[in-house]
Order: C-alpha cells, then structure tokens, then sequence
C-alpha cells in the first residue's frame, strides 16, 4: 500500500477517495432499502461483498422486493454486469501479472475489477500509476461498499419507511446523474426513450424484472445507427471535438 501512495499524486488520491465515500453512501441506501423490504441483513451484506456490483445488486433487490422472480432478477443483474467482459478485453495488462499478479492476487484483482478502478486506472500515463489507481479505487470500494450496506442495514432495522429520508431516491438520482449527459446525443436518447416505452408497456401484463429485460433490445438501435452512419457523416464531428482546447 505504500508504494500507492509514493506512486499516484494527491489530486488522485483525493479524487478516488471522494469516489469511494460516494460508494460508501450509496452502500447506505442499498442496505437500508434491503432490509427495510424484508430481506435479513446477512443478504445485503453477503452481496455486497461477494458480487461487489451496485447496480446489479440494487436491481435484484429491487425486483425481488417488488415480487418479482429471484431467477428473473439474477439473470437482469448478470446482464448488467456483463459490461464487465468489455473491460477485461480492454485492459488485458489489467487483468493479467503486470497489475495483479499471480495466484490469489490476480483472483483479488479480477474480483476488484468496477467501473470506477477500470476509469481511474486508464486516466493514469503509464502502467506504474494504472496499476497503482486500479488496486487503490478498487480495494478502497470493496472496503467501502460493503461497509456502507451493513450500516445501511442497520438503519433499514431501524427505519422502516426509508423513503421518509430519500433513502430509496439516492441511487436513482446518482445513475440519472451519470446518464444525463449521454442522453445530449440523440441516438442515445431515442434508445433510452424506446427501452422505458417499452418498459411501461410492458409492466401492467408482465411479473416484476421482465419488462427491464424486455426493454433491453432497444440498446439494438444504437448499434444499427452506429452501422449505418456513412463514415463522412461523423468526420466533422470528430474534427470538431479535436479542435476544442
């Protein structure tokens, strides 16, 4: 640990250390929500800390709580972590002995893996301080998230009515946060837009989970438009980012 702190400079530190107390608020909110739904304590606090994924672990909880099929919410949950493969094709030094060694350590490091360890961890120059900024974001979230469930948890026990204190309301605010600026591209927006029509379509017929998996093909209309955009047609734009200081 103390090669990281000689390695990556105070505005890093500083930054992945506001980045892992957000976590830590967010784990708040999960585990109070969790267990002010009816789950035991030790479920929140298990995930937490074995799948190690907020979103995927909110959206489990979040179906199960509303009556939906546990199966139906772990495949939505897997899913959603599937962004994980893209980043581990990505960052093969990552994942491999140059950044988490050999044995256990490269088990630990694949485990760490988030979004927040992977964007700190490419932000760096040189692979020292990547490997340095993966393994600080990483181990500072899995101290931190699951700390936060389980004193969320113990507030749920407590304080049944999370949503007296926007308890509930936290993690959605903080993914719209994240979200609202790629929604400034059309594309994206009329993706967005296609997966909540069909979404609220969907909910009135269908058994809680299943209208958030069906309203996963509309990411498709990303992928057609990327497709059939003529190359020129993006040129400008590109140019244009290149040129702003």
């Amino acid at each position: 640990m103390r090669s990281i702190w000689r390695t990556l400079d105070r505005t890093v530190l500083t930054d992945i250390g506001l980045t892992c107390l957000a976590v830590f608020f967010i784990g708040l909110s999960y585990g109070a929500i969790a267990v002010a739904s009816g789950f035991p304590l030790w479920l929140p606090a298990a995930q937490s800390l074995l799948v190690l994924a907020v979103a995927s672990e909110f959206l489990f909880i979040g179906i199960v709580a509303a009556g939906g099929n546990p199966m139906a919410a772990a495949l939505a949950g897997m899913l959603v972590n599937a962004r994980h493969l893209p980043y581990g094709l990505a960052l093969p030094d990552m994942t491999g002995p140059a950044v988490a060694g050999r044995g256990w350590r490269r088990l630990l490091g694949t485990h760490v893996m988030n979004d927040e360890s992977v964007v700190f961890a490419l932000a760096q120059p040189d692979l020292r301080r990547k490997r340095a900024a993966y393994w600080a974001c990483g181990l500072g979230v899995l101290v931190c998230w699951p700390g936060g469930a389980v004193i969320g948890g113990l507030i749920g026990s407590a304080v049944h009515d999370t949503s007296a204190f926007g308890l509930d309301a936290m993690f959605p605010a903080v993914i719209l946060a994240l979200i609202v600026k790629d929604l400034r591209d059309a594309r994206t927006l009329r993706a967005a837009l296609a997966g909540a029509a069909i979404a609220l379509a969907a909910t009135p017929f269908l058994p809680a989970g299943l209208p958030v998996l069906l309203a996963l093909p509309a990411v498709l209309l990303l992928v057609r438009e990327s497709a059939v955009t003529p190359q020129a047609d993006r040129q400008p734009v590109v140019a244009q980012a290149g040129s702003t200081p």
